[in-house]
């Protein structure tokens, strides 16, 4: 008996909140339908002025002149895409520019020539019974071991002289006219 009188009262309440609920949203319809105004002539006035003003009128393009054709006849000037030669020049000295000093491609690159020279610093130096060695940090934070011989830097750098003070090295850059030329650098020791 007791649960039968528990259910109607749970229903009795749902019927009761279901009466509110139907009330309040009564209430508030109404609030809101007493808030609206029943004039809106000028707003109707002004969507009509609107309308009825002048539509913006698009100029149509300006005509273009076509412009001519153009046939470009340069046989008769040098190529800028080949080597320049100076007529003062003998064919004898060309020759033996091209042939003169110039870096080996075919040998094999070395780990700090991808590096500039001014990147590298020397750090210390390693002496043993079997050689010297000259011990390099590069820019990725790498240290390197490097010996007479060894290339290094971006311009064909080879280490010609390995001192307690420091290493010099040659480097083979490009002249501007074909050949190449030699330049003395050194990388001292840092404290």
């Amino acid at each position: 008996m007791m649960k039968t009188h528990k259910g109607q009262d749970v229903e009795m309440q749902r019927m009761i909140n279901l009466q509110i609920n139907k009330i309040l949203y009564s209430l508030i319809l109404l609030v809101l339908m007493g808030c609206s105004v029943s004039d809106i002539s000028d707003l109707t006035m002004y969507v009509e002025e609107t309308r009825n003003a002048q539509k913006g009128r698009i100029e149509a393009l300006p005509q273009f002149k076509p412009f001519g054709l153009y046939e470009y006849n340069a046989s008769r000037y040098r190529d800028p895409f080949t080597q320049w030669v100076d007529s003062s020049q003998s064919h004898e000295s060309m020759k033996r520019v091209s042939k003169g000093l110039q870096p080996n491609f075919n040998r094999r690159k070395e780990l700090l020539e991808k590096f500039p020279l001014d990147a590298l610093r020397m750090v210390g130096i390693l002496s043993r019974k079997e050689g010297r060695w000259a011990i390099v940090k590069a820019p990725d934070g790498m240290v390197y071991r490097v010996q007479k011989g060894n290339y290094m830097g971006q311009n064909h750098g080879k280490i010609i002289v390995l001192k307690e003070e420091g290493l010099s090295l040659t480097e083979l850059l490009p002249d501007g006219l074909g050949g190449w030329q030699e330049r003395e650098a050194a990388l001292k020791l840092e404290n």
